[in-house]
């Protein structure tokens, strides 16, 4: 009888156990590119760059060109997307999110772009770190 309420009592902890660190962790991420995605679609392209580190080592790897810098990334930005039939609505197909260290991940997807000038869609890579305690993306490679 003993075992039987040792058993049920183990069972009633482990499923009251609170989430893990790498489910909060893809949730926090989530969030991120989920308000991206609100942002981007209001053309609020200030508001879509709060997911970026804002850091002269912000990196962003687009059309065989290497930029750097948070404001050299949102300049980029605003040229290319100077208004919603430009910015027109983006849709994130999440396919990987992979820890690389405890306060680092990596997350794979695809990106589409429906507007009236043309779609476009295409694939990234970002990389997402803690920083002082909030997940930014440190560098971006989107083809």
């Amino acid at each position: 009888m003993k075992a039987i309420l040792l058993l049920f009592s183990i069972a009633v902890i482990c499923s009251c156990s609170p989430m893990s660190t790498i489910e909060q962790d893809h949730r926090a991420i989530m969030a991120i590119l989920n308000q991206q995605e609100r942002d981007w679609n209001n053309n609020d392209l200030e508001g879509f760059m709060k997911g970026y580190w804002k850091s002269d080592s912000l990196y962003f790897y687009s059309g065989k060109k290497l930029k750097s810098g948070w404001q050299t990334t949102l300049d980029s930005y605003l040229k290319n997307y100077p208004d919603k039939s430009y910015s027109g609505t983006l849709k994130f197909n999440i396919v990987k999110i992979s820890a690389i260290t405890t306060n680092s991940y990596f997350v794979m997807g695809e990106y589409n772009l429906t507007r009236n000038m043309g779609n476009a869609t295409g694939t990234f890579m970002i990389i997402f770190k803690r920083i002082d305690g909030e997940w930014k993306i440190i560098a971006d490679s989107s083809c």
